[in-house]
């Protein structure tokens, strides 16, 4: 198939052969028609796969030009730079349509982007936070909505996004074509998707946690950090085709740890690092100069794992296995996309076992292990939160002498137990002088 058997107008086809584009997809062929029909969707497709343009197509081909300057197409992503992304990509697609498009996120000067929003927009890309402060202040309207697009949906909930989204769906126009996409369904998604959204069609490309069947994956066993490190000079180093590498931290704080131990092997800006402590130029353009090719190793955190599309990505390196089997998942489908082949390899220690055996069962899949390269040194130096931890005996409480005591207050001895009543004298006295007491008193 290609997209001149798809239901596409002349507009959006010219669009697409100024991108090169002829064929669609298989959950750009799935979707189209099912979107077209105007029921709710929920599309399950691996990263890499074009789910971007798997909702945008459709919309952009129903998509009527109105007078009205708010917003009619509702798209909510979890980062500053999926929302750059989605923007681009509208405008690539609209080339030949007459709308606007607006991208909102957070991190920078409200101001701008609320004027932005109130001098008209077609459609509206943002964050949840972003989005909901443009609904409190007045300035997003959002009566005129006709589809809202929920992008990575699982992602925003694993950033805490859960009662922004719950606000935003309680603002929203009941009638309304609602549209989920994402490479994993979780279950809190299942629950807000039964709260929020009916008749939902589901359309699954691939089966949720596959992975990709051009992307080879290894893994290396690895006692501790520094032989990570050790481990991954040596790939960087003896492996030429590593031209353009990703390689995830599980935190900003590993990342920025990782990035110091690295840096000094390579020329200057050929390695970065980015994750949400970075500011926001910082990140944009760290992300340009990777895409451009001038940074040839990007040490991040998951805040860039969904919905980043950089082309031609070589490796994914996990350099930490993340404790999500989903994450994972979107990780390595950061290589291999659009159908180009990818590599990842990931550097697991006995603590990670386990989340590798998570992953195995998500995917339906062993990934293979290798043997560490030549010249790759095991290191016995560990970081602090590596080193054994040492149990300690917990000494014994002693007694108090105060706890062998009794209550505060306790029975009355039989002396002073005794109770006043009233006495009767004259059979105290005949009991204790008998009868002649009896007699004195007669007399």
């Amino acid at each position: 198939m290609t997209f001149n058997d798809l239901n596409l107008n002349k507009q959006l086809l010219s669009a697409l052969d100024d991108l090169a584009l002829t064929q669609p997809t298989t959950i750009q062929e799935k979707v189209f028609s099912v979107v077209m029909s105007g029921k709710d969707v929920c599309g399950i497709a691996q990263t890499g796969t074009g789910k971007t343009f798997a909702y945008l197509l459709p919309c952009l081909r129903q998509f009527q030009f109105s007078k009205d300057t708010l917003p009619q197409l509702l798209i909510i992503v979890p980062t500053r730079e999926l929302v750059v992304q989605v923007v681009e990509a509208v405008e690539k697609l609209s080339k030949y349509l007459t709308l606007r498009v607006v991208g909102v996120y957070g991190g920078v000067n409200l101001k701008p982007q609320a004027a932005q929003v109130a001098l008209g927009a077609d459609v509206l890309v943002g964050t949840p936070g972003r989005l909901m402060d443009l609904l409190s202040t007045g300035v997003l309207k959002p009566k005129s909505i006709k589809k809202l697009v929920i992008d990575e949906f699982d992602e925003m909930l694993n950033l805490g996004f859960r009662a922004q989204l719950k606000h935003i769906f309680d603002q929203l126009p009941v009638r309304r074509q609602n549209l989920l996409f994402s490479a994993t369904i979780t279950p809190e998604v299942e629950q807000l998707i039964d709260v929020y959204f009916t008749n939902l069609v589901r359309v699954e490309a691939t089966p949720v946690g596959t992975p990709l069947d051009n992307i080879v994956q290894t893994h290396y066993r690895v006692p501790n950090f520094y032989t990570k490190i050790n481990l991954l000079k040596v790939l960087l180093t003896q492996n030429a085709d590593m031209s353009k590498v990703l390689v995830f931290a599980s935190t900003k704080s590993m990342a920025d740890l990782v990035y110091e131990q690295i840096v000094e092997q390579f020329s200057a800006g050929a390695v970065n690092v980015i994750h949400s402590n970075k500011s926001q130029n910082h990140r944009f353009g760290v992300v340009q100069d990777f895409d451009a090719g001038i940074c040839q190793v990007l040490i991040a955190t998951d805040v860039i794992a969904r919905g980043l599309d950089v082309a031609e990505v070589t490796h994914v390196v996990n350099f930490d296995l993340p404790d999500v089997p989903e994450i994972y998942v979107h990780r390595i489908g950061r290589t291999g996309r659009v159908g180009r082949k990818g590599i990842a390899f990931s550097f697991v220690t006995d603590k990670e076992a386990e989340y590798l055996t998570e992953i195995e069962k998500l995917m339906n899949y062993v990934v293979p292990a290798s043997e560490l390269p030549d010249g790759v040194e095991i290191s016995e130096r560990i970081l602090f939160d590596e080193q054994p931890k040492i149990p300690f005996k917990v000494p014994p409480i002693k007694k108090s002498l105060k706890d062998n005591l009794g209550p505060a207050f306790h029975e009355k001895s039989e002396k002073n137990s005794k109770v006043n009543v009233r006495r009767n004298h004259v059979a105290e006295k005949k009991k204790k002088y008998g009868r002649s007491y009896e007699n004195r008193n007669r007399e």
